[in-house]
């Protein structure tokens, strides 16, 4: 009795650690709506630290360009996410000199009206991991190799512990 739950307790280790792992790694954005509604724009992370990339993300400008400007990083040029225009993003990294603390992003819809919206994001004076808070340090290729064999070997002996239980019952 003490085999099968063991077993099952590799098995549902194995399995939450992956779902676990991918939420980790989902870095929080923030958004922002213009008093129209219309236009909805993100950072993503929010926070960061000097010399770090940010994504950059306006949906609803109706154009095929724009900007999104800040202290921390400067103006950088959006682009189409999609034939229809209906996005528009970019990527920046921020200044190395970057004073800590709460930044303005505005991002601008060039044509008629250059409609424009802000959000703000957070620079920190550290080294800041967007969605960790900074508890944890760089992941290399090597751990994230050997952490996906670990769990496909729990799966696989869990699997196999179940199979070889049910030929044996039968």
């Amino acid at each position: 009795m003490r085999l099968k739950s063991v077993a099952a307790a590799t098995v549902l280790t194995a399995a939450t650690v992956l779902p676990t792992a991918l939420t980790f790694a989902l870095a929080p954005s923030a958004v922002a709506n213009n008093s129209g509604g219309r236009l909805v724009a993100s950072v993503s992370p929010t926070t960061v630290a000097p010399g770090g990339r940010v994504g950059l993300n306006v949906e609803g400008c109706g154009t095929r360009t724009g900007t999104a400007r800040s202290s921390a990083f400067g103006t950088v040029n959006l682009a189409p996410g999609n034939l229809e225009a209906t996005n528009l993003f970019g990527s920046a990294t921020v200044h190395r000199n970057a004073s800590p603390g709460t930044h303005t992003v505005t991002f601008q819809c060039d044509g008629l009206g250059g409609r424009t919206t802000t959000v703000s994001l957070h620079v920190t004076p550290g080294a800041a991991r967007g969605g960790l808070g900074g508890s944890m340090g760089q992941v290399s290729p090597g751990e994230i190799a050997i952490g996906g064999a670990l769990v496909a070997g729990a799966l696989g002996a869990g699997v196999w512990y179940l199979r070889r239980r049910t030929e044996a019952g039968t």
